[in-house]
């Protein structure tokens, strides 16, 4: 059938595991972590590495240990970030191995840094080096050297593009709404360190409770990069596992500089794709930064190009194209110039097997927490448009899927599309025969929440309450911490949602 929201019509019914390297710590092997059964992705890349060292990291070495991070997303690339108390990246080093090249090589550009210096948190330097010359799809090691000795290692694996030999194949894993420190969080991240994904996409609301230098420092690091894998600790998976993020109304609207003086500390920990719509400080489209001139300059310094660009963005991965977007309040995703910017990275995209879009704010969902905020509906024509295949949101603490459905909003009646409270009128039609199992190829875009990472579940009485939910859902989850697996293998799509304890909780797929 199709309903339209707050109005009554007719409703119309249409007809474990891929190997990201062998995560290993600037300390040692890690301990405590099952091994996995092996999955397609796993056999992309053949071990030609020696024995990754063990290298001792001399206390107070690190701010932050190394993490990976994607840069510009260009291709045989990534990015290593690791903060120290220094004033510059004087001194500091890093060195590459790949397959068949077992001498250790310098990177082939120079570190950058920049100084983080906000009050709220120690002043630091944030350096970066790019990981250059990797071979897609492979395993490399790399090093970094302080005064010429080493003091950290781990193995990772290069990203990998559409044209590599395992028909593109590849796994990633997405939750979101997380880094709160509870136990839930640091199950998820031990998880999904055994998921073995290639990459992790995080949903938003990256950090609780307001996107701060010294939370990320408390909440995110220790458990993301934890030495060794332990369901109470977390896992080490930072070193040696992409992670993308995208960022959500806890990451970004707590822009009172004067109140939280180390706040956006999203602009300056990612280092991720620069090509999203041209926007300037203060203008359209960005966070209401306040504060002193003193402390906006020290948010620029410490951001650099990322301030305020770096929160929609796009990337290829395998087979398949991710477009990420900032769906934060004070984005307007009606105007004409936003639009285009989405309309081209999507009609450029057409050539990609999948298409992948992810955003914090969902679209669609059932609970009654953020039931207001639809603010994002008004670009369901563009995602049916370029046949976009997943939604992939956070911002709802739990678990949703939407039937496969199309969707078209309607104006109210003082001319536009977003009403009170962010409510967005319109009309949907659901493809019902859909049942992810025999029925595999979808009528429409599936839209899931995937916030269950870490923070307090929302509205768990909801999940046998089959009355509460919207007709569009077709799975809620609430009861429980988890997060979402992709595997892509070709033109075939297997998602599940696994739990905090490693319980499959959901389970679809989808073929072309």
């Amino acid at each position: 059938m199709l309903r339209r929201q707050g109005f009554l019509l007719s409703l119309l019914a249409l007809a474990p595991i891929a190997l990201a390297g062998c995560p290993a710590p600037g300390t040692g092997s890690t301990s405590g972590s099952p091994s996995p059964a092996a999955s397609p992705a796993q056999t992309a890349a053949p071990a030609a590495l020696p024995a990754l060292e063990k290298v001792a990291t001399p206390q107070d070495t690190f701010f932050t240990l190394p993490y990976l991070q994607l840069g510009t997303g260009a291709r045989g690339t990534l990015e290593l970030l690791w903060h120290v108390k220094e004033a510059s990246a004087d001194g500091w080093a890093v060195e590459l191995r790949t397959p068949g090249k077992p001498a250790w090589r310098k990177s082939g550009q120079p570190l950058a840094s920049r100084r983080v210096a906000v009050g709220g948190v120690p002043a630091h330097t944030v350096v970066r080096a790019v990981l250059d010359g990797l071979e897609p799809g492979l395993n490399f090691d790399y090093r970094v050297l302080k005064g010429g000795k080493p003091v950290f290692t781990a193995r990772a694996l290069a990203p990998k593009t559409a044209d590599g030999s395992d028909d593109g194949a590849f796994r990633f894993v997405a939750f979101g709404d997380c880094a709160e420190g509870t136990p839930g969080q640091k199950r998820v991240a031990h998880q999904t360190f055994l998921a073995k994904p290639d990459f992790v996409l995080v949903t938003g609301d990256i950090v609780y409770d307001r996107g701060r230098a010294s939370e990320y420092r408390s909440r995110f690091f220790p458990i993301y990069n934890a030495d060794t894998a332990e369901p109470k600790i977390g896992a080490p998976l930072l070193r040696s596992t992409l992670f993308v993020g995208i960022s959500g109304n806890h990451d970004l609207t707590y822009a009172n500089l004067g109140r939280w003086p180390d706040g956006l500390a999203y602009y300056y920990y990612w280092s991720q794709p620069l090509n999203g719509p041209a926007l300037t400080p203060g203008g359209r489209f960005t966070p209401p930064v306040r504060g002193s001139e003193g402390a906006k300059a020290a948010l620029a310094k410490a951001s650099g190009e990322a301030y305020p660009r770096g929160a929609t963005f796009s990337f290829d991965y395998g087979n398949a194209h991710f477009t990420v977007l900032d769906s934060n309040y004070y984005m307007d995703w009606t105007n004409p110039e936003l639009r285009a910017w989405l309309e081209k990275d999507l009609a450029g995209a057409q050539n990609a097997a999948w298409r992948f879009v992810g955003l914090h704010v969902p679209p669609f969902h059932s609970s009654r927490k953020h039931q207001e905020e639809q603010w994002m509906r008004v670009l369901s024509d563009l995602f049916e448009k370029y046949r976009v295949d997943l939604v992939i949101s956070g911002h709802v603490h739990n678990y949703q899927r939407t039937f496969p459905m199309q969707f078209q909003a309607i104006r109210g009646l003082d001319g536009n599309f977003v009403g009170r409270g962010g409510r967005v009128a319109g009309e949907w039609a659901l493809d019902r025969e859909f049942d992810g199992e025999t029925r595999t190829r979808p009528n429409g875009v599936i839209y899931l929440v995937t916030g269950a990472g870490g923070g307090a579940l929302y509205d768990r009485g909801q999940q046998k309450d089959e009355a509460s939910h919207q007709p569009f859902t077709a799975k809620y989850v609430a009861d429980t911490h988890s997060f979402t697996v992709f595997d892509v293998k070709g033109r075939t799509l297997t998602v599940r949602q696994i739990d905090a304890t490693g319980k499959e909780r959901d389970r679809f797929t989808v073929a072309k």
